[in-house]
């Protein structure tokens, strides 16, 4: 269950970084004198339709599609609505069984054969089948609009077939090691058989929209609200709270201030000062967790699709390994660990966070690309990068070194170690043209190829095929606007040992060595530059939410797990007896938990989604 997790040697350098977010707090106390719209009504508080969870998040959904959504919030919100075949135990992460009971794989690997269970139904009483994992699974085979999001899931599978109503068979090409951390949402054939576009079908018509899992989606207000009840015949225990409602609030320190005041229960992603200042208040509890996330930049290589056209207007001189490397080298990511995050995170080595202890990759005592600048200057030197007379690089084509640095400008941490990146090039002859922009110009840069440095992240799975698939050659774009990547990497070597650790599902050590092996291409490649994993930090209301699950336990994250078990396991509090002078509209947080979302432009954001620093 959450932990409130603490380590004093940090308090000295997460103080320095509060100076750096005093004047955005001077906006959020305005913020915070504005009248605020009551919380919903808990029975404990004064009556009302029953106990609501209330989360503040400030990035909007992709989609509310499983097969479009890429965004963790959207992804999200899937785990809440949707079953899977199978799911991540809470505690260890391994995998359980959910939809699928048991399982056996026969013919060296290539057939998989699910038993499935007979007690589940859609949330509007039909029974849920192996016909409807196996439509979801062939939908995703043979349109490519259906694939948009997880198709790299099902690539390998030549058929998937319900032999009858509770076993599903399916056949694959090759052996995949992935059959039990296929993280698919399974969606009701019987509602989605007659949507004639899945690559532009939103699912935002029609409420209460039809899952099988512990929450059923049951309204949406753009820009304001995400609504999701609780399912009642939940075939697991049913969640506690009765509702959650996903609230958009795009302002960091106002959602401090909203929990703060009781407004809402929840926020995640939390700056070190945030974090430290929340830890000090009574009834927030504050919850720090080994990261999953990585927070990284991509060079931009030569932006082309799979059959070679190039387009976009990246730096020439980008396409230098030597030069990609010397960025690097003249990188501290301890000054990012100290400066940016307080201490509350781990200078990165490899592409899998050191959370996930099997497949991490860090580089030996004999590190390439370490941080030396001494070193990283004299590459240049050598290379042929002359210095010009106002200390810019020239490349030997005579391109002088201004590079855009494209960073979210949602993102405070993202921000501040975009300044540190434009001090540190300077110092080996780089100028930085740092635009700090908002999420939606940055993806458009990144799709358009129109960028030379961009700042990225992703959220590691348990099994971590899924990022690792997105820097494959089949992940460039097939046109412009369609690739998984983010990154225009491909690397023959890199896709070779991609497909021995996905057939590797027999020897999880020799597949765990494979992906070691792919990471320290990606490193010495200098493409996807990984700077750190910053911790997890998040808090709720001790008064509005007694108890939680984190995964894993102990340690682990509440927002964005591989799984429901945070929303469903979360106890309501005893509500407080009323004192004097405590307004009504503060008690009616009691119990209240808002996660709000904007769906608005979802065919626009769909595309964006890439960009990631958000898929799950």
């Amino acid at each position: 269950m959450a932990r409130s997790q603490d380590r004093p040697g940090r308090r000295a350098a997460a103080a320095l970084s509060a100076l750096k977010t005093s004047s955005a707090a001077v906006l959020a106390a305005a913020l915070a004198a504005l009248p605020a719209a009551p919380a919903a009504a808990s029975p404990g508080a004064g009556g009302g339709e029953g106990d609501t969870l209330t989360i503040a998040v400030s990035q909007p959904v992709d989609s509310l599609s499983p097969f479009l959504a890429q965004r963790l919030i959207s992804t999200n919100i899937h785990r809440l609505a949707y079953d899977y075949l199978t799911n991540y135990d809470p505690e260890t992460n391994e995998p359980i069984p959910a939809l699928a009971e048991s399982w056996e794989t026969t013919d060296e690997g290539r057939t998989w054969t699910f038993t499935i269970r007979d007690d589940v139904e859609w949330s509007d009483g039909e029974p849920l089948t192996a016909e409807d994992i196996a439509w979801t699974y062939t939908t995703m085979m043979e349109d490519e609009g259906a694939a948009t999001a997880n198709g790299n899931f099902v690539a390998n599978f030549e058929s998937a077939t319900a032999v009858d109503d509770t076993t599903l068979r399916i056949e694959l090409a090759e052996p995949q090691a992935t059959m039990l951390a296929l993280d698919i949402p399974i969606v009701p054939k019987h509602v989605w058989e007659d949507v004639e576009d899945f690559g532009a079908f939103n699912n935002d018509e029609d409420f209460p929209i039809v899952g099988s899992g512990p929450f059923v989606i049951t309204d949406h207000r753009p820009n304001q609200s995400i609504t999701l009840e609780a399912n009642e015949d939940y075939w697991r225990d049913p969640p506690k709270f009765d509702r959650l409602v996903f609230r958009y609030m795009p302002e960091k320190d106002a959602q401090v201030e909203a929990l703060r005041a009781g407004e809402v229960s929840f926020i995640a992603d939390l700056t070190p000062a945030q974090a430290d200042a929340l830890g000090e208040t009574e009834n927030i509890a504050v919850n720090e967790a080994t990261g999953k996330r990585f927070q990284a930049f991509t060079v931009n290589p030569g932006a082309r699709t799979q059959d070679g056209e190039e387009f976009g207007d990246g730096h020439p001189a980008l396409t230098d390994r030597v030069l990609r490397q010397a960025i690097m080298r003249a990188i501290d990511k301890n000054e990012i660990v100290e400066s940016v995050y307080g201490g509350y995170a781990e200078p990165a080595g490899g592409y899998i966070p050191a959370r996930y202890e099997d497949y991490h990759w860090e580089p030996g005592d004999d590190d390439p690309l370490g941080f030396d600048v001494e070193a990283a200057n004299e590459m240049l030197d050598e290379a042929g990068y002359e210095r010009g007379d106002d200390g810019v690089r020239v490349s030997p084509d005579g391109d002088r070194l201004e590079l855009r640095l494209h960073v979210h400008n949602d993102r405070p941490d993202y921000v501040a170690m975009g300044r540190l990146i434009d001090e540190r090039l300077a110092d080996i002859g780089i100028e930085i043209d740092n635009q700090t922009v908002d999420p939606g110009v940055l993806s458009d840069a990144l799709y358009n190829g129109t960028y030379d440095l961009i700042f990225t992240g992703w959220s590691v799975n348990p099994d971590p095929d899924y990022v690792l698939g997105i820097h494959t050659c089949d992940a460039l774009p097939v046109e412009r606007g369609t690739m998984r990547t983010d990154a225009y990497f491909c690397d023959e070597e890199y896709d070779r040992l991609y497909e021995q650790q996905l057939a590797n599902y027999d020897d999880p050590e020799g597949r765990a060595e494979q992906i070691r092996q792919m990471q320290e291409i990606l490193y010495e490649e200098a493409v996807v530059n990984v700077l750190t994993y910053a911790d997890v930090l998040e808090a709720y209301r001790t008064d509005q939410i007694s108890d939680i699950q984190v995964q894993p336990d102990p340690g682990g994250n509440i927002w964005g797990q591989d799984g429901h078990w945070a929303w469903t396991s979360a106890t309501p509090a005893e509500p407080a007896a009323a004192g004097p002078g405590v307004p009504t509209w503060a008690l009616a947080g009691v119990g209240v938990l808002v996660l709000v979302a904007v769906v608005g432009g979802v065919v626009l954001l769909r595309r964006r989604s890439a960009t990631a620093e958000d898929r799950e």
